[in-house]
């Protein structure tokens, strides 16, 4: 029974609708991405691009990157919260609820105070480990929570980052480090040029690997005992999730800094609307994700021009106010 289910699993295909979403979904962010390309305050239409060199070089310097730097962390931070959310089975949760990126930042706190000549891959590596670590304990902390009592699992989430917060800053306060604190925990995109984000690449990759083994998150959202009960090895997708929203915490923090609400508001939006299946939802999930944080990025640009307000602050506005439009209003999804 084992062995015949764990073969299955994983080789699903999306529907036709959810085929239909996923082209729909891509076809945005595709317009969505062509018009961040050109909105800054330096023009690069493509009549500038043909008269003026530096225009061409702005645009593969810093345009080009910036917008794949945004995509690839909406997306990845989005299919880290639904990830999350299964495991825990709690649909409050992501990273930024669950200590994982104040963990992170304790990571890379510690790496630069006592190795500030590594690389910065060796300092996403520690950042890396130490969410892992602080994911591990906040499971911990999750199972002993009662199942009837669903909305203490992101209260306890926010009083253990919280803890893990103020750690980091009164550490930062001692090693007079508080400005490299508040660069961590403010998301933007406005310093990211050719060579600076290429690390986000590997959260793309990440989220990827998640995708293969979609089905086997969905399962593993009806908890344990059934999930063991269909054949599922429960402990090593449990591993793999966690490894995987613990790297992707890390690296988004490492390049970007913290994004609130993403991986909260987009996984809730999309099953709402899809259903809880990640075979079907999942690409949706992520092109969501990214577009919406587009979006965000593009009006932080344009709202204060040439000044920007960073795409975590704007996104943060957003977030709060959608996720208590859905609190509010019933799910259209059975």
């Amino acid at each position: 029974m084992a062995e015949a289910t764990g073969s299955t699993i994983g080789l699903g295909r999306p529907g036709r609708s959810a085929r239909g979403a996923i082209c729909l979904c891509l076809f945005v962010l595709v317009l969505l991405a062509g018009l961040s390309c050109v909105i800054g305050v330096n023009q690069t239409s493509p009549l500038a691009l043909l008269q003026d060199p530096e225009a061409a070089q702005l645009l593969l310097i810093s345009r080009i990157p910036r917008t794949l730097a945004v995509i690839l962390t909406g997306a990845t931070m989005a299919v880290a919260g639904v990830i999350m959310q299964l495991l825990v089975r709690n649909r409050f949760v992501e990273p930024g609820t669950t200590g994982t990126n104040e963990a992170a930042m304790l990571g890379l706190l510690g790496a630069t105070l006592l190795a500030p000549a590594l690389p910065i891959f060796a300092k996403m590596l520690c950042a890396a480990v130490a969410a892992l670590l602080g994911t591990l304990v906040f499971l911990a902390l999750a199972r002993r929570i009662p199942p009837q009592q669903p909305l203490l699992v992101p209260l306890v989430g926010l009083v253990y980052g919280g803890i893990l917060a103020a750690a980091a800053g009164f550490i930062a306060f001692q090693a007079d480090l508080l400005q490299y604190l508040a660069i961590w925990m403010s998301g933007e995109f406005s310093g990211v040029l050719s060579g600076r984000y290429e690390l986000l690449w590997l959260a793309g990759l990440l989220a990827g690997l998640a995708y293969l083994v979609a089905d086997q998150f969905t399962i593993a959202g009806l908890g344990e005992m059934a999930s063991r009960g269909l054949g599922l090895r429960y402990g090593q997708v449990l591993g793999f999730g966690v490894v995987v929203v613990s790297l992707v915490s890390a690296l988004v923090i490492v390049t970007v800094g913290v994004l609130p609400f993403v991986g909260l508001v987009v996984p809730n939006l999309v099953s709402r609307i899809m259903g809880d299946n990640l075979r079907d939802s999942l690409p949706v999930v992520a092109a969501t994700g990214a577009g919406l944080l587009l979006i965000c990025d593009m009006l932080g640009r344009l709202l204060r021009a040439p000044y920007e307000i960073p795409a975590g602050t704007v996104f943060g506005l957003f977030g709060a106010a959608l996720f208590l439009v859905m609190l509010l209003r019933r799910p259209a999804h059975g």
